[in-house]
């Protein structure tokens, strides 16, 4: 038989079991973690007596402690640190300690330890010593320029730094190039003889202190040679080297060709760096041919560089103002290139450059537009003050147009390179191209017209008549898209067509007959698009096409509206009409478009139409907001095109509540103007309609809260009668205050309606109130001080005595309340 302990014994047992079995687990896995970290370290062969493990379920080796560094790390610090330490020691003797030797020692010393320093990477090589060998091979790179500096000490200390320096580097380059040829596996040195070799020349030519075009030519020699190493070398850290280094001599020169082309005062001084920046361009094209990867890159460069050639000969030939036409036209010459059979890459990235050189060229254009659009604003502080001698007196601002007589040319030539990539780019792949060159057009042909009449210096009247005869243009093209991207350019012609509209408005401010007659054409032209638009949608409705969208369509109608507006203000101001008459005659364009509204009912041109023409109301309003009597006829007016709006069946709650305001605000307003003060004169007149109201409508909805149909109406008297009430010292007025509210509040109670019963009943309560306060007052300044705090007291003994019955009646206050409506 078998013992079996108490329960709690065997629980005690089995604790301390599992305790022991976790401190074995953790001396396991730490011993675990041990072994698999020497393994990963020193790699040694299998136990032979491991278990075999099955594939894929490897355990992974434990990585290395942090504060452990791994070897090949290690061993290259250790060789950089060894390499730092012998070439400082070298520096050392040659400074310290070269003077205590002969001329044989110091050759001597200098020969044996720099042929030692280059011979020893060779045996270290062979025998597999890499990351050695390049320590020591730059340990006697750095002892080959000591040997430098020492022979121009001692045997040519007369020799001038800089062209010593040249000439010393020279050779250098052409001792560490075959060095590093020689021993392969070196990758320090060659990538050391490119950087060494693009000091030579430059070098060189410093030390002849030649000219900046003559050190340019040298940086550019350089550059070509890089060009060719980097195009002979395969991939790898030389051809990195020699490319950038290609890239930054390259680039010097350029910058320094560029700067001498822009500062040359003739022609006969641009041509030299002239020649220097064509000498460039051809580099660039003979890499963007040979390098497929850095084709387009340099085809740009290259023909920029082409272009500030054959500008800046053109620049120093031609008057001030003419240079940006001569750098664009050399632009333009680019292009002759896309139809060539060079490379595609190459055709690009000419075509690339001419993109840049053209808009370049815009951008200096800029001054003159942005005063061409915001300059007539300066006409709105000097309306109808007669018209100007010329139109760039119009603009009222002072530019240099004399230095920019080619702003129109140079936007029509750009909106030509424009429109040519637009028609040579390929519909398919290229669209994403196409939309923004033929956006591009329309926006730099209409500026260059725009800008036209300032810079040619033409008549006042031909300053406006331009700008309509482009809006007109412009918007006859939005009547009639063109696909593929008929909608692209109806938005760009429709913003350019506002934006000369509103130029040309605010231009023709100047005299009274430009500006009635310039919004007669504007009103009548976008109205007329308006239409056009509408009809020629409607057909192609009909015939399965589309036509404009509906923003542009409501946009051409507002702006129809907005001009409309403007003329019958400018119209009744040119005839010396007041302003309150002025207000009576703007009303006509909102009855107007309530009328066209009635006919389009539901399109969805109505709404923003009929918006904007309520922003005429309301030009309106302010306009009569000198004389009471004109406002008061002024806001009935609009009531009524309000109400006339409310028949609709779409505008009714809208158009509905606006009729309603529009009406109480004339009679308020007309009351004001006639003297009447009392409050009850305003306020009955909206309560006994808002009451008639909401009779019917609880007659329409018997289940409709009373605090709909009669808490407005019933609010809108008794809250100014109140207050009116309290500051009346007279009695006349509580009197029939109370009366009211009395009845009110007989007749909520009658009919169980909440809204009446409350709000009669808490006017009658503080209208009470009121009257009482002047005997409260005096009674209570003749009672004892200590008697109101009693009473106090004895009130709230009272109500905590009696509060739980208190409380059961304002719960049934509460439901009584609840049940009415």
């Amino acid at each position: 038989m078998e013992n079996i302990p108490p329960p709690a014994q065997e629980l005690a047992m089995i604790d301390q079991e599992l305790v022991r079995l976790d401190a074995r687990r953790g001396q396991l896995l730490a011993r675990r973690t041990q072994l698999l970290s020497l393994l990963a370290r020193s790699a040694p062969p299998p136990w032979p007596y491991a278990p075999p493990v099955p594939p894929g379920s490897e355990p992974s080796p434990a990585p290395l402690p942090a504060e452990e560094i791994p070897p090949p790390s290690a061993q290259n610090v250790l060789l950089a640190l060894g390499g730092m330490l012998l070439t400082v020691a070298a520096i050392a003797f040659t400074l310290v300690s070269w003077g205590h030797l002969s001329v044989g020692g110091r050759a001597a010393v200098l020969t044996v330890i720099t042929v030692a320093a280059l011979a020893v990477p060779a045996v270290l090589l062979r025998r597999g010593l890499a990351s050695t060998a390049e320590a020591v091979a730059a340990f006697g790179l750095a002892l080959m320029v000591l040997d430098a500096y020492a022979l121009h000490e001692v045997a040519l200390p007369r020799t001038d730094g800089l062209r010593y320096t040249a000439g010393a580097g020279a050779v250098l380059a052409a001792l560490w190039a075959g060095y590093g040829s020689a021993l392969g596996r070196l990758r320090l040195p060659l990538p050391v003889a490119v950087v060494t070799a693009q000091l030579p020349l430059f070098l060189g030519s410093l030390a002849i202190e030649a000219s900046a075009l003559t050190t340019a030519w040298a940086l550019l020699t350089t550059a070509a040679l890089d060009t060719a190493l980097a195009l002979r070398l395969k991939p790898g850290a030389v051809r990195t080297v020699a490319v950038v280094a290609a890239c930054v001599t390259a680039g010097a020169a350029l910058l320094t060709g560029g700067s001498l082309s822009l500062t040359a005062g003739t022609p006969l001084a641009a041509a030299g760096p002239g020649g220097l920046l064509l000498a460039a361009s051809a580099l660039g094209l003979f890499v963007a041919w040979r390098a497929s990867d850095m084709a387009p890159a340099c085809a740009v460069v290259a023909g920029l560089a082409a272009v500030a050639a054959a500008g800046g000969v053109i620049r120093a030939a031609v008057p001030d103002g003419w240079a940006v036409l001569g750098y664009l036209l050399c632009g333009v010459a680019l292009l002759t290139v896309v139809r060539t059979r060079l490379p595609r890459a190459v055709v690009r990235g000419l075509a690339g450059a001419a993109g840049a050189v053209t808009a370049a060229s815009v951008l200096w254009t800029l001054p003159a537009l942005a005063v061409v659009l915001l300059g007539a604003l300066s006409r709105i502080s000097a309306i109808w003050t007669g018209a100007p001698g010329g139109a760039r007196a119009a603009f009222g601002v002072d530019l240099p147009w004399p230095e920019q007589p080619t702003a129109p040319l140079v936007l029509l030539i750009a909106a030509g390179v424009a429109a040519t990539a637009y028609r040579l780019l390929p519909s398919g792949g290229g669209r994403q191209w196409r939309v923004p060159a033929v956006c591009g057009a329309v926006a730099l042909g209409w500026a260059a017209v725009l800008v036209a009449p300032p810079a040619l210096d033409l008549g006042y009247p031909a300053a406006v008549a331009v700008p309509l005869v482009l809006t007109a243009v412009l918007l006859a093209v939005v009547v009639r898209p063109r696909a593929p991207v008929g909608s692209v350019v109806t938005v760009t012609a429709l913003v350019c067509a506002l934006a000369g509209s509103v130029s040309v408005a605010l231009l023709s401010l100047a005299t009274r007959t430009a500006t009635v007659t310039a919004l007669v054409a504007l009103c009548a032209l976008f109205t007329g698009t308006a239409v056009a638009v509408e009809t020629v949608r409607a057909r192609g409705a009909a015939a399965g096409t589309q036509g404009a969208s509906r923003p542009v369509r409501a946009l051409l109608a507002c702006v129809a509206v907005g001009y409309a507006t403007a003329l019958v203000a400018a119209a009744c101001s040119a005839a010396g009409l007041p302003a309150e008459h002025t207000a009576l005659a703007l009303l006509a364009v909102p009855a107007a478009v309530a009328l066209l509204g009635a006919r389009l009912r539901r399109h969805p041109v109505a709404p923003p139409i009929e918006l904007t023409a309520a922003g005429a109301g309301v030009l309106a309003v302010v306009l009569a907001s000198g004389r009471a009597p004109v406002l008061a006829l002024v806001l009935a007016l609009c009531g009524v095109i309000a109400a006339g709006t409310a028949v609709r069946a779409e505008r009714r709650r809208v158009a509905g509540y606006a009729a309603t305001a529009l009406f109480v605000l004339a009679t308020w307003v007309r009351l004001a103007s006639s003297g009447v003060s009392a409050p009850e004169a305003y306020t009955l007149p909206v309560t006994v309609p808002a009451l008639a109201v909401g009779l019917l409508r609880r007659r329409g909805d018997p289940e409709a809260s009373s605090w709909t149909a009669y808490g407005p109406g019933l609010a809108a008297t008794l809250l100014p009668s109140l207050l009116a009430a309290w500051g009346d010292p007279d009695w006349p007025r509580p009197l029939l205050l109370g009366l009211a509210a009395l009845a009110l509040t007989l007749a909520g109670a009658r009919l169980r309606l909440q809204a009446p019963l409350v709000l009669g009943g808490a006017a009658l309560a503080l209208d009470a109130l009121h009257e009482l306060a002047p005997y409260v007052a005096q009674m209570v300044g003749v009672l004892p001080r200590w008697l109101p705090p009693a009473l106090a007291g004895l009130l709230l003994l009272a109500v905590g005595a009696t509060y739980e019955q208190r409380l059961r009646e304002a719960r049934r206050l509460r439901r009584t309340l609840g049940r009415m409506r």
